[in-house]
């Protein structure tokens, strides 16, 4: 199954523990991290566990140690239910196989990553903060949110994602939207729709 475009979304790790029944492994901290890297469809299911439907290296690839100290800093898995290398390697199996030929094999899949937060600047948090949005608890509209984000990506929309924790809406995650070669970003389709439990309402989103 092919995608036309990827998914970049990150999540803010203090809502993620407030809305998980699973407890976190650490204490939360006020920042977007990683949470995949997905090639996906505007139109029709996503594609998952690539390994066997496309190209991509079959042979298995151990992950390149020069990489692990920057994806143990943006790519922590926050929940307690696996190490890292584990939540990595799962991401990689379900969704980096089916990025193929964009993504070239397992370790292309963690250095486009790397790429994307670090070097073209592609973190939530950063961007946010640039426009004086930083992780106070204040509530914000939607509006602002999307507003602040769309000044660092090109002015392209992003998918926002919330959630209710006792009677408070939080945002959750953020995704970022590029092209099918992942070099140039788009406008997200396929926002989360009103009704929704994730949802992001007008205004009060909590971050």
């Amino acid at each position: 199954m092919g995608y036309d475009y990827f998914q970049f979304t990150q999540q803010y790790q203090l809502a993620v523990c407030n809305s998980n029944p699973t407890p976190c492994k650490d204490p939360a901290e006020k920042l977007f991290t990683v949470h995949g890297l997905w090639p996906s469809n505007s139109n029709g299911p996503d594609p998952v566990n690539c390994k066997r439907k496309t190209k991509v290296p079959q042979a298995p690839q151990p992950i390149d140690t020069t990489l692990k100290p920057q994806l143990e800093i943006i790519w922590p898995n926050v929940l307690n239910r696996a190490d890292n290398e584990s939540f990595w390697n799962k991401q990689w199996d379900k969704h980096g196989t089916c990025g193929y030929p964009t993504i070239k094999d397992k370790n292309h899949y963690f250095q486009t990553v790397i790429k994307m937060y670090i070097t073209q600047k592609q973190n939530v948090s950063q961007i946010l903060s640039k426009a004086n949005i930083n992780p106070d608890g204040t509530g914000r509209t939607r509006k602002l949110i999307e507003s602040a984000i769309r000044n660092g990506t090109s002015d392209k929309e992003p998918k926002l994602k919330c959630q209710k924790n006792n009677g408070i809406i939080e945002l959750v995650e953020v995704t970022l939207c590029s092209n099918y070669l992942g070099n140039h970003f788009i406008n997200c389709p396929n926002k989360i729709p009103q009704g929704s439990p994730y949802f992001c309402p007008i205004k009060d989103i909590r971050y």
